[in-house]
């Protein structure tokens, strides 16, 4: 299954020159840039973890300062999902003005939706992730090393069954 978040994802993935192509573009926007990395790309998981510091004063020809971060990005985590994130200051705060895709795992295995009958004949619906089966740092076919290099946690942090509580939000 293929995941579809931010602009573009319902295109065949991008060649590096049409990545340099949209970064050109919003750098000439004056947007600033950022790149983000997950294993985890539930809808609602919008927010990423960050790769490095985010790039607000490039020039409009920076691109490959740019590109350079989207290559180390994929060279430190080729088994987990890349975005670019473009922000848009004009308005006095932080506004995504351009999100995409630019790497993804070789295996994308998907979502199921759960249906869960309550009370008063209640019938909740959740989305699960199968990424989500293997611990943090260990979905698809990661060791380990990538995710705990990358936020600081040890071996085996976060670890969980993969379950979701019958009382939780998601």
């Amino acid at each position: 299954m293929r995941i579809t978040q931010g602009t573009f994802s319902f295109l065949p993935d991008f060649t590096d020159e049409q990545i340099e192509a949209q970064i050109l573009y919003a750098l000439g926007q004056g947007w600033s840039i950022m790149v983000e990395h997950t294993d985890d790309p539930h809808p609602r998981n919008s927010l990423w973890e960050m790769w490095g510091q985010p790039l607000f004063d490039l020039g409009g020809d920076e691109v490959d300062v740019a590109m350079r971060e989207v290559r180390s990005a994929r060279e430190k985590f080729p088994k987990e999902y890349i975005k670019v994130v473009c922000y848009d200051r004009s308005l006095g705060r932080q506004t995504t003005a351009l999100s995409f895709i630019v790497h993804r795992p070789d295996d994308e295995p998907g979502f199921r939706v759960e249906r869960q009958e309550k009370a008063d004949r209640q019938i909740r619906y959740t989305l699960h992730a199968y990424a989500t089966n293997d611990p943090i740092g260990r979905r698809y076919g990661a060791t380990g090393s990538e995710q705990a290099t990358s936020n600081g946690a040890g071996e085996g942090a976060g670890e969980s069954d993969g379950t979701v509580p019958e009382d939780s939000p998601e």
